[in-house]
């Protein structure tokens, strides 16, 4: 039998890649001389292998020393390992898988102990001749396969995306996209989407997340709002079908994951005082510690106490606009009066601070001054598609349209945002920025 050490090496040689490596689904490029039964990159014929997972209590030197790795060797591993992997970060019920030979006496020596830190991640300890150790991190490889799926909404995007057996973070990078278009919080029974996505396979069967998003279609109350990915600026964003940003000036609202528990009215009943008054915000319900995020670029002018508004931070923004916080529970590092904020950025937490009868924010905006519904706010877009780049995006969109709508042949996918190229080079070259 070669050694099969020194062919694990060789292989690492030849043919090792980055974490995060992938295949295409039908890819038909296996290389003719490697190994057909590698397992975490070794080749496991050449060894007898035994799976075990983690016991309560357990540590990677009582695993180690029932394969017959000696105290001093886990001593070295220990502290060869610090830096990539800590042994004591080990968990109940992970995986680990053993690499066992033979000597010419039979007698076994583990050559390779590889532990599972997640469902796609690993660690492989290696022990080697002159009781010498190695420590590596790796990954699975994993396949892409395109994806397109529809759903009604009976009750929110979350709920749907649960009805369908769809991958959960699909719905996170959907209100990511959307999230200054499609208000989250007035979705309705009857509101359907579209989305065409990459999702990651291991062993051909487990999902393990998804990969981009290649478009979209929304319907909100009879509206459809499409989400094209285009390459402008150079940076990926995603557009509207006119080639109108999907960005706007300011976010559709300041947290994810939460309510609406009380609208923007001038006489409502304090929760409280049980008088009726002016209630100029939106109250969001959400759990304590909730994230709450900047909706626009602006400058914090005011953090403190805010009377029974408890914990408050207002910002000012451009075009006399202002905003205000209501309720925090804290704020985030770094937040204080005179910090430049931007867009998105985290700016402290959901609490139930002041006059509150549980954890929720109340957001509010004022222009010049004046109270207005947050909820019905005018939002001037980002920049558009510019006029350079126009042909190019029109033939990505009709291209990503014709998907969302029916069923294209393959070789008439979108598969990537580089480099791309119109059918008649001549009647529009490529723009600056798309090489």
């Amino acid at each position: 039998m070669k050694n099969p050490k020194i062919l694990f090496a060789a292989l690492l040689l030849l043919g090792a890649t980055a974490c995060g490596r992938h295949t295409a689904e039908n890819e038909d490029a296996a290389e003719a001389a490697a190994p057909e039964n590698l397992l975490y990159g070794i080749n496991a014929d050449n060894y007898r292998t035994e799976t075990g997972e983690v016991g309560n209590g357990e540590t990677m030197g009582g695993i180690l020393n029932r394969f017959g790795v000696s105290a001093v060797v886990v001593d070295r591993l220990d502290k060869a390992s610090r830096e990539t992997f800590p042994l004591r970060n080990i968990r109940a019920g992970h995986k680990y898988t053993a690499f066992i030979h033979e000597d010419s006496l039979y007698a076994p020596h583990l050559d390779w102990l590889v532990y599972e830190t997640s469902v796609t991640d690993y660690v492989v300890f290696g022990f080697h001749d002159n009781d010498s150790v190695s420590v590596r991190k790796d990954c699975k490889e994993y396949t892409l396969r395109r994806t397109k799926k529809s759903a009604v909404i009976n009750s929110s995007l979350w709920g749907a995306i649960m009805e369908q057996d769809l991958p959960f973070a699909l719905a996170a990078e959907m209100e990511e996209i959307y999230q200054w278009t499609v208000d989250f919080f007035g979705i309705q029974k009857g509101d359907s989407f579209t989305v065409i996505y990459d999702e990651r396979f291991i062993d051909d069967s487990v999902s393990v997340g998804i990969g981009r998003i290649w478009g979209a279609k929304f319907v909100q109350s009879g509206k459809e709002f499409y989400a094209i990915p285009f390459r402008q600026g150079g940076k990926i964003q995603y557009w509207e079908a006119d080639g109108g940003s999907l960005r706007k000036q300011m976010l559709k609202a300041p947290l994810k994951y939460s309510r609406i528990s009380s609208r923007f009215t001038y006489a409502r009943k304090h929760p409280i005082y049980k008088v009726y008054r002016p209630h100029t915000g939106v109250d969001y319900a959400a759990p304590k510690g909730t994230p709450v995020h900047a909706v626009a670029d602006g400058v914090v002018i005011f953090k403190g106490w805010g009377g029974g508004g408890g914990n408050t931070l207002k910002i000012k923004h451009p075009g006399n606009l202002q905003t205000g916080y209501l309720h925090l529970s804290g704020y985030a590092k770094g937040i204080s009066k005179g910090t430049r904020v931007s867009q998105g950025q985290l700016i402290g937490y959901v609490g139930s601070t002041g006059a509150s009868t549980g954890p929720h924010l109340d957001y509010r905006v004022w222009k010049n001054g004046t109270p207005i519904d947050p909820l019905k706010i005018p939002s001037e877009p980002a920049e558009p598609i510019s006029k350079e780049n126009r042909a190019l995006f029109e033939f990505v969109r009709d291209r990503i349209m014709a998907e969302l709508n029916g069923d294209v042949k393959p070789e008439e996918r979108i598969t990537q945002l580089d480099s791309l190229t119109l059918p008649d080079a001549a009647a529009a070259p490529v723009a600056e920025g798309q090489k």
